[in-house]
């Protein structure tokens, strides 16, 4: 018998599991999936229960976002958008243009610029911002959030002068007279900045995370893991479920930051530990922990083997010497690790690091495999890729990074030579290793289907001129639709919960009105979501 509010989806249905990748019907009973299989069988067992007709459209299992930034994103949301920014007067535009609809706004708030937009490799001023903008803060995040640009007057809220020390981990630019260039690079973002641009309460939290999940479920993303929890973030999402309209899943991976000071660097591991003992199983769980290693390969910040063109050396946030002991506790408190690692000696160091606790379970005697994992790896030395799958460590990566629109700078730091062997994913599938694809938003658009476009192309969905970036390290649509659903939810442990179209899982579905899989990838640039289901209730439709 099916529950009272059992639901039949019948059309073309894509499982996402290998074992019966096709379907004709899913039948829905309470939050759980209670049949995939053929229609007449579903019917069978439906007991007239309502019928929803996908048509020609396609039906999935919802997306699983395997690296997000919730409430960052809901903030985002409502902040001047720069992606498609090409130029300083393209942003300046873009800032006036936000705050004459937003003439109240005591700071003027963007993200998503990228470092081309200052031609040259010249790096952005605060003069750039004070020609059009000199009355008010103004504190812009970069498209990849490690770096913010300031005018003069948020310099100023900020307390910065040309004297003020670089914090561990970060830097404030500063020009050839030593005078503060505006430009905020990793934690001296994350630790001056944020706390003053980003301040918010919670009614405004919460407003920021319904932004976030309404984004989502109209995108057909179901589930997703929070990279940067905080304890605010995770207040939102308790009051949300406390009011009952959290229709969603979050695994969240608790912040930890690099101090300096060993003692407090473990206190932090001791206190995630905590919250995840509080907060292990539900719709809102505590996985593990998250530690940004180096910064990023557009701002010269990630940690390389050998310099970028422009002679900048890189750096670590978390050499192997600081990493290793957190690492190592972490692991041993029975936390879910991911590391940021971006640049090929960051990855090498965060391997390096996981190994030593792997050894460590192994002298004894745990077979356990936590499913730790690096996050981005966007370039990685050959030798290293290989250690990957052996020590059990799952490779998250995010298609939409690789947009060619997006990586002029990317690939003018790198050089030619290196970043032609970016975002590699054959090379590690081809090794074994789990690929769990994410959007990283904000960082990133958060639609799922764009991003499965540059999987399945390595094409940019907003410019088709654009020649795409390693065509040949494109993966087939189904198997990119499967790393961003089933693989995903893997790799935070929800394969006996969610990613798939199979009986006892929960009933977390998307229905497209074309079927790409029968098309070609060009059609995910047209195909729309018409219905997102979560637990078994529709939560978004575009439907009349």
């Amino acid at each position: 018998m099916t529950s009272n509010d059992a639901v039949l989806v019948h059309g073309n249905v894509f499982t996402s599991d290998p074992n019966q990748p096709w379907a004709e019907a899913v039948l829905t009973s309470g939050d759980t999936l209670q049949f995939v299989g053929t229609l007449a069988e579903a019917r069978a067992l439906a007991d007239g229960c309502p019928e929803v007709d996908a048509g020609d459209g396609l039906v999935l299992p919802g997306f699983v976002d395997a690296h997000a930034h919730l409430l960052s994103t809901g903030a985002s949301l409502l902040r001047a958008q720069l992606r498609t920014a090409a130029s300083v007067a393209d942003v300046t535009g873009l800032l006036e243009k936000w705050l004459a609809a937003n003439p109240d706004a005591p700071r003027v708030l963007g993200i998503g610029w990228l470092f081309s937009v200052v031609p040259d490799g010249l790096l952005p001023t605060r003069q750039m911002l004070d020609a059009v903008i000199s009355d008010r803060p103004v504190y812009l995040d970069a498209m990849d959030l490690h770096s913010v640009w300031a005018n003069s007057a948020a310099l100023a809220e900020l307390g910065i002068t040309d004297d003020t020390p670089d914090p561990i981990g970060g830097r404030i630019v500063r020009d050839d007279d030593g005078v503060a260039t505006g430009l905020l690079l990793e934690n001296a973002g994350y630790f001056i900045a944020w706390p003053v641009m980003n301040v918010a309460d919670d009614a405004e939290r919460d407003t920021q995370l319904s932004t976030a999940l309404d984004a989502y479920r109209a995108a057909g993303t179901t589930a997703a893991v929070d990279m940067a929890l905080d304890a605010d973030s995770l207040e939102a999402l308790l009051r949300s479920q406390e009011r009952g309209d959290f229709t969603f899943t979050v695994v969240g991976h608790w912040l930890v930051n690099r101090t300096g000071d060993a003692a407090s660097e473990l206190a932090q591991i001791a206190h995630a530990a905590e919250r995840a003992a509080t907060h292990h199983d539900g719709p809102i769980r505590i996985a593990g922990i998250k530690l940004i290693v180096d910064g990023t390969i557009d701002g010269c910040t990630a940690g390389m083997l050998a310099p970028y063109v422009n002679g900048q050396p890189g750096e670590l946030i978390w050499d192997l010497t600081a990493l290793t002991p957190v690492v190592v506790a972490a692991d041993e408190a029975g936390l879910q690790i991911a590391l940021h690692a971006i640049g090929d000696l960051a990855v090498r160091t965060a391997i390096d690091a996981l190994e030593v606790a792997a050894n460590r379970r192994a002298a004894r005697g745990e077979t356990r495999n936590p499913r730790h994992r690096i996050e981005h790896l966007e370039y990685v030395d050959e030798a290293d890729v290989a250690r990957l799958a052996p020590l059990g460590i799952t490779a998250s990566m995010q298609p939409v990074h690789c947009d060619p629109a997006i990586m002029a700078n990317w690939v003018a730091m790198l050089g030619h030579e290196r970043a032609h062997r970016g975002f590699a994913w054959p090379e590690y599938l081809a090794h074994g290793t789990t690929l769990a694809f994410g959007t990283d938003t904000p960082t990133a658009p958060y639609e799922s289907l764009p991003n499965m476009y540059i999987a399945a192309t390595r094409k940019s969905p907003s410019d088709a001129s654009i020649a795409p970036h390693r065509p040949d390290f494109a993966l087939p649509l189904a198997d990119s639709i499967g790393h961003a659903t089933r693989d995903a939810a893997w790799a935070s442990h929800m394969e006996n919960q969610r990613g798939m179209l199979r009986a006892g899982l929960a009933a977390d579905l998307v229905i497209l009105d074309s079927n790409p899989l029968a098309q070609d990838a060009e059609s995910l640039l047209s195909a729309q979501v018409v219905r997102t289901i979560v637990g078994g209730k529709t939560v978004f439709t575009a439907l009349p």
